[in-house]
């Protein structure tokens, strides 16, 4: 059963799209917190965004765990399934593009099953104990987000890891910020954000040993797990 927080919080979504359907006003000019270039957006593209958000609000509403309330938000917005041997051939080219746009980038792109596994490790996404992106990280996740928007029938987590050192409540806000930072950005770029989730797992599931340096930088990384959606 919906919690009826998240039951509430999606009504609102949706009054408050209707509402803005019958706003009046020409055009708006909106920028993103990176610097982006602006995007000029008609009064035909904004109802055409409302009845959208309508869609994902809708979508929110059913379904009994987050991933299929995912799904079902992704269709409300108008993004298809796949099926049968077209989710590998599907995943398949969109690895291909991955490393191709991430090549010596440091981020590593791994292949698990049908899902793909993209490790950005902290040393070049962020500086020490920070949430920060660094700038000079942001070409990188250009190549991300542009493959993303173009392979978009699949789901985005986003999560966030760190090593052992700490308490449990400062690395468990720590992964979480991060993971919301990375997701922001791709967002920014123009990947739906209904596709996306963000959790901040802190130091729960290591890839390296947590007693030595080269294990612990291994661990501090934020993963964006690529899963097709599936009918």
């Amino acid at each position: 059963m919906i919690r009826p927080a998240i039951r509430n919080a999606t009504l609102a979504l949706m009054t408050a799209a209707a509402l803005s359907a019958c706003a009046t006003g020409g055009s708006y000019v909106q920028s993103d917190q990176y610097g982006n270039p602006t995007e000029q957006q008609s009064r035909t593209g904004r109802n055409a965004l409302i009845g959208t958000a309508i869609g994902v609000a809708a979508g929110l509403l059913s379904g009994n765990s987050a991933t299929e309330r995912r799904q079902h938000a992704m269709v409300g917005a108008g993004i298809g399934a796949l099926a049968g041997a077209g989710v590998g051939a599907y995943q398949n080219r969109q690895e291909a593009a991955l490393r191709q746009r991430t090549a010596n980038t440091g981020i590593d792109v791994q292949r698990q099953g049908d899902n793909i596994v993209l490790n950005l490790p902290d040393g070049i996404t962020f500086d020490f104990g920070k949430s920060a992106l660094k700038p000079q990280f942001y070409s990188a996740l250009n190549g991300v987000a542009s493959t993303l928007k173009e392979y978009d029938q699949t789901m985005i987590e986003v999560v966030g890891h760190t090593d052992s050192i700490g308490s449990d409540a400062v690395n468990n806000r720590l992964s979480k910020e991060r993971a919301d930072s990375v997701a922001s950005y791709l967002t920014a770029q123009g990947v739906q954000s209904v596709r996306m989730e963000t959790l901040g797992a802190g130091k729960a599931y290591p890839i390296a040993d947590n007693s030595t340096d080269a294990g612990r930088a291994k661990n501090r990384r934020v993963e964006i797990r690529v899963i097709p959606l599936t009918q």
